[in-house]
């Protein structure tokens, strides 16, 4: 009687089975791993003092005033988490079709950006530049009629950045996709003597779906006329994401973002086997909101659910992940050592 193929491998010790037996094996064999150091945690800022603002639809994620973001920023260094990402709410009195608040010195983002650097200045501060959070439209950009303007909207990105640069942000992270703002960005930093401060672009960043908490935590979504389809980019396309990729580095870029995170696993990979740059990935608020909603309901364990969706990011080739799980994700990390 012929032996099956099943038989014929395991007659030739094909046991795979062997290198699982055990903890310390599994752990001898792991190909990608995920490390504290590997976290940038995103923080929502609000004015006033003392205040921890609950976002309703992210259970667990508050808005901060600047007292408590600094109290945020001693704990992730002392989890030794590298980096913060700050975005703000803007009182909608501030908020106008310019975008002038962004271009105020002393707006709440920069304010942060000195208390944060004053408790903790070895922590790295990221910095978003677009204009969605400063406008009465919620638009990333100014808005002409129905037109996303390109050209004025760079102009006043670039002042933007400067001000955040000037306050002592150590990455600048533009995610507005203007066409050229990495370029004019980087002239704009370099002429100021600002050739330290990074650009982490966000490259690849589509119209998607999952971006609906973040609004929320924002104050966006209320106030938004329209959609972003004509900036960012189609979720159905890869290859242009590369291109995108590609344009961005030429201009500057010493690292880049490809956003939402999960559902563009493919993207992360393509983008890293292709340019082999420092790639990052933004677990968006939607991804988190649906991970919080199934662990809030008992349907998946929040420590093993968490740690595994972060470690899919490391095995599709991400350096690291802007994630709102970073606190959780540093202790769990930790308490395994």
């Amino acid at each position: 009687m012929a032996s099956t193929p099943l038989k014929n491998k395991l007659a030739l010790g094909q046991r795979l089975r062997r290198n699982r037996k055990a903890e310390w094996t599994r752990r001898l064999v792991r190909e990608h791993e995920l490390a504290v150091n590997d976290l940038i945690w995103p923080i929502f800022l609000i004015e006033g003092e003392g205040l921890r603002e609950p976002v309703d639809s992210m259970p667990g994620v508050e808005r901060l005033s600047i007292d408590e973001a600094v109290r945020a920023a001693e704990n992730a260094a002392g989890l030794g988490i590298p980096a913060l990402a700050l975005f703000p709410n803007i009182q909608a009195s501030l908020r106008d079709a310019e975008a002038s608040e962004a271009l105020n010195e002393a707006n709440l983002v920069c304010r942060a950006i000195k208390a944060i650097k004053r408790a903790a200045p070895h922590l790295g501060i990221v910095t978003d530049v677009a204009l969605d959070p400063y406008t009465s439209h919620g638009h990333d950009g100014l808005l002409e009629g129905e037109e996303i303007v390109n050209d004025a909207t760079v102009a006043v990105l670039v002042t933007q950045a400067l001000n955040q640069a000037r306050a002592g942000a150590d990455i600048i992270a533009p995610s507005d996709m203007m066409d050229g703002r990495v370029a004019a960005i980087r002239a704009g930093l370099d002429a100021e003597g600002f050739e330290s401060v990074a650009i982490m672009s966000y490259a690849a960043k589509y119209a998607s779906a999952f971006y609906g908490p973040f609004r929320d935590a924002i104050g966006t979504r209320a106030v938004l006329i329209g959609d972003k389809r004509t900036y960012q980019m189609d979720p159905a396309n890869t290859d242009e994401a590369l291109r995108e990729v590609a344009l961005d580095l030429e201009e500057g870029a010493d690292m880049i973002i490809v956003k939402p995170g999960l559902p563009y696993l493919d993207v992360i990979f393509r983008v890293k086997e292709a340019f082999g740059v420092p790639t990052f990935a933004y677990q968006v608020s939607g991804e988190y909101a649906m991970l919080m909603a199934a662990i809030k309901n008992g349907w998946l364990d929040a420590d093993r659910a968490v740690l595994e969706s972060l470690v899919a990011f490391k095995r599709a080739g991400a350096n690291g992940v802007l994630t709102y799980f970073a606190p959780l994700a540093a202790k769990k990390l930790k308490e395994r050592k």
